[in-house]
């Protein structure tokens, strides 16, 4: 389990939960990917050492071309490369299977680009008491100022998995979650680029993994910098997302 636990109102979608009040022996892990990120990572994992001093950081430096994994040694993370770029899902697996091993149950990812304020990624973090639990951010796109590219793009995205899961998803590309770390592995998600994101939620829902949504605020910067290509990552969610329904399918027959 996270910690004590107070009461508080703190989900959107779903019905009243407890959250987590932290103290020094939690077993919380902060997960952020990074690529080519020298110049907003310093900040980010400023932030967070603010909001949340006593979790451990690990920066994945999928295979950055800059000083992205000087910039995280700088500040105390514990940093591991990918020689080349293998894709924000394969970051987030090295993030995991790291976070397991040095004895966290649950992971808090956060994106490099400064798009997730440290406040909000500890709201999501204490969203819920039980570490067994799937914790999604839930974006207000339209209201934050996204481009207009990130409003389709996760459209599309959330119709096809809310149909496949049989239930609704309100956001299903945002990188602000918590994840509950041995479960997330367990469920064989295959994606290694941005599909990974909702192909692991897909087979979460359907392996029964309790799903928590929280509204979270986001920042969109004029300078932020995004490797997400709309034509190329759609698509691959989409292959992901069906890819993944003929397997469960297959398995239930």
């Amino acid at each position: 389990m996270l910690d004590r636990q107070v009461d508080a109102h703190a989900v959107g979608f779903a019905s009243p939960r407890r959250v987590v009040q932290y103290e020094s022996h939690v077993t919380a892990c902060i997960v952020i990917p990074a690529l080519d990120a020298e110049a907003s990572l310093g900040g980010v994992i400023d932030e967070l050492r603010r909001e949340l001093p006593t979790s451990d950081i690990v920066v994945v430096d999928d295979g950055s071309r800059d000083r992205t994994a000087h910039v995280a040694r700088e500040r105390a993370c514990l940093v591991r490369v990918h020689a080349r770029n293998l894709g924000k899902g394969a970051a987030l697996r090295t993030g995991f299977l790291e976070a397991a091993r040095r004895g966290h149950t649950v992971a808090l990812t956060v994106d490099a680009d400064g798009q997730h304020p440290a406040d909000e990624a500890k709201r999501v973090l204490l969203a819920d008491a039980d570490d067994a639990t799937f914790v999604l951010g839930v974006r207000a796109l339209e209201r934050d100022g996204a481009p207009r590219k990130n409003v389709v793009s996760n459209g599309i995205s959330n119709f096809f998995l809310s149909k496949f899961a049989g239930r609704p998803l309100h956001d299903t590309q945002c990188g602000l979650r918590r994840y509950p770390i041995e479960r997330t592995l367990s469920l064989g998600a295959r994606g290694t680029g941005y599909e990974f994101e909702a192909e692991v939620l897909l087979r979460a829902v359907w392996a029964g993994v309790p799903v928590v949504e929280l509204p979270i605020r986001v920042l969109y910067p004029e300078d932020r910098v995004t490797h997400f290509r709309i034509k190329r990552d759609v698509t691959r969610i989409i292959g992901a997302v069906v890819s993944a329904s003929l397997e469960h399918v297959v398995g239930r027959a």
